[in-house]
């Protein structure tokens, strides 16, 4: 996660931190404004621009133009939202109890979660 404020370049370091190929971007509440990936990122550093000077808000998707999933729904459904929108991960939310038209961040749901629930249920021993 990262905020809207932030520079480009605070974001490649965060991706790379946290080793994951997209990040979450929240406004000054800490609700969910947008989603920056890798190749956002890169389409950014391309030219002469100084990345330490690009905030994060300027090359992010932003809100309502991202897919999302609500802590309730199964995986099955994240993963065919997943699958159907061609996207790596979704953000989990839920609507702020302040405001419903925010969405607070409450998890990220990947390919990777998919697939190590997908071997967890497989390797569970047959009654």
């Amino acid at each position: 996660m990262v905020s809207e404020s932030a520079s480009a370049y605070d974001a490649i370091v965060t991706l790379f931190l946290e080793d994951v190929g997209t990040l979450f971007v929240v406004n000054q509440k800490g609700y969910l404004a947008g989603v920056i990936s890798r190749k956002d990122l890169l389409r950014a550093s391309l030219g002469n621009k100084t990345l330490e000077d690009v905030p994060v808000g300027i090359i992010m998707s932003r809100m309502p133009n991202i897919i999302t999933c609500a802590p309730e729904e199964s995986l099955y459904a994240a993963a065919k939202k997943l699958i159907d929108f061609q996207i790596d991960s979704l953000p989990v939310v839920r609507p702020s109890e302040e405001d419903p038209k925010f969405m607070e961040l409450t998890g990220r749901v990947t390919k990777t979660t998919i697939a190590k629930a997908f071997v967890e249920l497989g390797s569970e021993p047959k009654v």
